[in-house]
């Protein structure tokens, strides 16, 4: 039997996240081996992402693996994939989706209507902390990158009141019971593709793309798609402060997709949250649709603002 080699980051979250799909893959009856790749924001975990080039630095040592033959498959977190595709690889499996919401973790089980005015929450996206100075709260936002063990310590630790993490990634590492709010989207919309994973293989490996094919989920795909598609199209990156969340819901004729979009200023001023929804079969399309009514009522203004922003804080939650 061919091994199936799963190329994978080193981070705690990222190995039990290809843990995860190789084991279901071996529940296919597939062999597979672990094989860990070094990224660049690995390495340097004090530079700003934003200066490394953003998430993609978490994928870019992946894909050269894949395109060198090195490994078989790799499993991202599908927000840290660029919107631009790689005509080396293809994303062949979405499997189901985890919790898309973002998640407090604050001193004394505090939720964020609790915690008292300048109280300090650590954060390493603009898009959280553009909607969490949105709310009025009076809240000190301070950017923060390392793993969830490093943020979680600023907590425990008494250097920060809170942070913000995904929700996905302290369920996966079985830390879900260090929650303390579980954040509504209505509040705070999550990145686009938040809390599923993509496997990506070599775009001309057919084998490969067969085995890995029953982990493909349709309904998580076909909202991905809406979400990462809006993002694409406002030709935002990870220094933009976009949140978008599809859910296929039922409605009057059958299941829908309800796709919902926000862009907000990086210093949380003004946002600007619009919505629509259409057939899951058609999610690319109702992704342009919404961009493009984001991008006529205003959304280019609000984002062109976030180059006189603080660069150092930026999307991730690994």
């Amino acid at each position: 039997m061919t091994v199936l080699r799963l190329g994978t980051r080193r981070s705690a979250l990222a190995t039990t996240q290809s843990s995860w799909v190789a084991d279901r893959l071996r529940s296919l009856g597939h062999d597979v081996e672990l094989v860990e790749v070094s990224t660049q924001g690995d390495r340097d975990t004090t530079t700003p992402l934003a200066q490394l080039g953003g998430t993609g630095v978490f994928v870019s040592a992946l894909r050269e693996a894949l395109a060198e033959g090195r490994v078989d498959l790799a499993v991202h977190s599908l927000k840290d994939l660029p919107t631009a595709p790689d005509p080396r690889t293809t994303v062949a499996a979405v499997p189901v989706r985890e919790d898309a919401r973002d998640a407090l973790v604050a001193r004394d089980g505090l939720t964020l209507a609790e915690l008292p005015a300048g109280s300090t929450v650590g954060t390493g996206s603009p898009r959280r902390h553009a909607q969490l100075a949105a709310l009025g709260l009076g809240l000190e936002i301070t950017g923060l990158r390392g793993n969830v063990d490093t943020r979680l310590a600023h907590v425990h630790d008494g250097r920060l009141d809170a942070v913000v993490l995904a929700a996905a990634g302290l369920r996966r590492l079985g830390r879900a019971d260090e929650v303390t709010e579980w954040l509504d989207p209505l509040q705070v919309l999550p990145a686009p593709g938040q809390g599923a994973l993509a496997v990506e293989i070599r775009a001309d490996d057919a084998v490969t793309a067969a085995a890995v094919a029953p982990l493909d989920d349709p309904d998580t795909r076909a909202c991905v798609t809406a979400e990462r598609v809006v993002l694409a199209d406002l030709e935002a990156g990870c220094s933009a402060p976009v949140g978008a969340l599809a859910e296929v819901v039922e409605g009057m004729d059958g299941a829908e997709l309800s796709l919902r979009a926000v862009v907000a200023a990086p210093d949380g001023s003004a946002d600007l949250r619009r919505s629509l929804t259409g057939a899951p079969e058609e999610a690319a399309a109702l992704g342009h649709r919404l961009a493009r009514l984001l991008l006529d009522d205003g959304a280019a203004d609000l984002m062109s603002t976030s180059t006189s922003t603080d660069r150092s804080v930026t999307e991730r939650a690994q």
